[in-house]
């Protein structure tokens, strides 16, 4: 059997890597889109495919409201439900706490939902999550964690992470008694403690403890300061295992992942390309453009001239800001690909430099042209 993640070259801090399961490759560091219900919004498995991503998110608390595990279960597993043939990382539910608390209560046994559309009362215990990802056949899929929204008193912290532990190595024995590394799917455990760096530290040792195959840093990117986003990721990258995959949830813009691959981090995750796209914004190597300014409307340049996806090959600035003034949902669509395009050309662009030791040029120039807006 192949190794799941081997680092094939390390500058300063930053890794290329490769993982390997279920037949499918992944070369890190490597940005996953969303795929929440299913399927990339505004987006075709095509297009995904043909952009030459291999590994996709889905969303477990949406998909277990709508269709519901009996319906997936039956028809064989998310691949057979959804047509998609990459690669599968199911999240545990666990941002859910965050994102929907006013639907949701957390207990030592795990956390009660209801369904946010027809408030149908469920339950999710780290067994379940373990379960319901299994029945999915996910590849990859994420211990139940209580993500905790911030700032935060540290009493609430420490309960969040108390929790979390517990939940981690229940959802992790339960993994193992379902055949754990013989099953098709790799269990991730998740880092918790908000921005309290003793709190990160005791969830590092805890959770790489247990054994799990990869290990994920949870718990950022909601409501901290910049500044402390950035010391409590560096500070997690500084005291991760090295032998495993470290996968920074829920980040981030493309001047983020930057910093984050700097650090040594090899998987990220973001709503923003879709999300963005949708608001009329496309990511290009010359800055940030919202092509529903009135500047644009007789631009007939690319949006990126130094991309080389489908759409800045076809249409202009001009054409697609009249699309998306007119609402049409093709400019959603077609700043999706683009934008997914370039987050893909972002990390092809990363682990080269990374593999010629030139990570350093590559990440300044960014810095000057990623947080800019035109």
């Amino acid at each position: 059997m192949s190794r799941f993640f081997t680092v094939e070259a390390i500058d300063g801090d930053a890794r290329a890597g490769v993982m390997s399961f279920s037949g499918i490759t992944v070369e890190t560091p490597y940005f996953q889109p969303i795929a929440t219900r299913g399927i990339v919004k505004d987006g075709r498995f095509e297009d995904a495919e043909r952009i030459g991503y291999p590994l996709l998110l889905m969303n477990t608390y949406h998909l277990l409201c709508r269709p519901g595990i009996e319906v997936i279960s039956e028809i064989g597993g998310l691949k057979q439900f959804t047509g998609w043939n990459g690669g599968i990382l199911t999240d545990s539910g666990g941002f859910q706490i965050f994102s929907l608390s006013p639907l949701r209560e957390v207990t030592w046994e795990g956390v009660r939902f209801r369904d946010y559309e027809s408030g149908k009362p469920f339950s999710l215990t780290p067994e379940d999550a373990v379960d319901v990802q299994l029945d999915f056949k996910s590849d990859l899929a994420m211990a139940l964690d209580v993500c905790s929204r911030l700032p935060a008193e540290r009493k609430r912290l420490e309960r969040d992470l108390a929790t979390t532990h517990q939940w981690a190595q229940r959802a992790y024995e339960h993994w193992k008694s379902r055949g754990g590394g013989r099953t098709r799917t790799r269990l991730f455990g998740i880092v918790q403690g908000g921005t309290e760096l003793d709190l990160r530290a005791k969830s590092i040792e805890t959770i790489a403890g247990l054994g799990f195959p990869g290990i994920a840093v949870g718990g950022l990117s909601v409501g901290e300061t910049r500044t402390e986003f950035t010391r409590t990721a560096e500070f997690c990258a500084q005291n991760l295992p090295t032998s495993r995959p470290r996968y920074l949830m829920g980040v981030g813009t493309p001047y983020d992942i930057v910093q984050a691959v700097g650090m040594g981090y090899d998987m990220f995750d973001c709503v923003l390309p879709t999300r963005m796209a949708r608001r009329g914004v496309a990511y290009t190597w010359e800055g940030v453009l919202n092509l529903k300014l009135k500047k644009f409307s007789l631009d007939t340049s690319p949006p990126s001239p130094s991309c080389r996806c489908g759409v800045c090959k076809r249409y202009s600035r001009a054409f697609l800001r009249h699309l998306m003034v007119s609402d049409e949902l093709s400019g959603a669509i077609l700043l999706t690909y683009h934008n997914l395009h370039f987050y893909y050309d972002l990390m092809r662009r990363l682990r080269r430099a990374i593999v010629e030791g030139k990570l350093a040029n590559l990440a300044n120039r960014c810095y000057k042209t990623l947080g800019k807006k035109l």
